[in-house]
């Protein structure tokens, strides 16, 4: 019986000891820095908007970032009943987003698309 004792024991002040060591690492309340390439400001950030329009099923809808700027991010919204985004990506050079979609039982849908730019 003593030498369970003592076993358990020796496990509770192992685990004090690694606690107290977990506890000198624990998150002090703030966040952890983001990565070097996330540090930096975005400028010129904007978004820019295609309002919703009723298009035939699956046509792309394309909104373009201002000269200069780039896309950043984006997305597209499918309006109506049953309507469904079928794809929602940036243009091939960067510039743009894309968005298109579909409505079952109906021969159109209306689609906005929404790009964010930055420089």
């Amino acid at each position: 019986m003593r030498k369970m004792y003592a076993l358990g024991t020796g496990t509770m002040a192992l685990a004090a000891v690694v606690a107290t060591g977990l506890a000198a690492h624990a998150d002090k309340g703030e966040p952890p820095a983001p990565p070097a390439a996330h540090q930096a400001a975005t400028s010129g950030y904007q978004v820019v908007v295609l309002p919703n329009a009723n298009v035939p099923a699956f046509q792309r809808r394309t909104v373009y970032c201002p000269a200069g700027k780039h896309v950043i991010g984006g997305g597209g919204e499918a309006r109506g009943n049953g309507a469904i985004l079928v794809g929602s990506f940036p243009t091939s050079d960067g510039r743009g987003w894309i968005a298109l979609g579909r409505q079952p039982g109906y021969s159109t849908v209306g689609i906005s698309v929404y790009a964010i730019c930055a420089y």
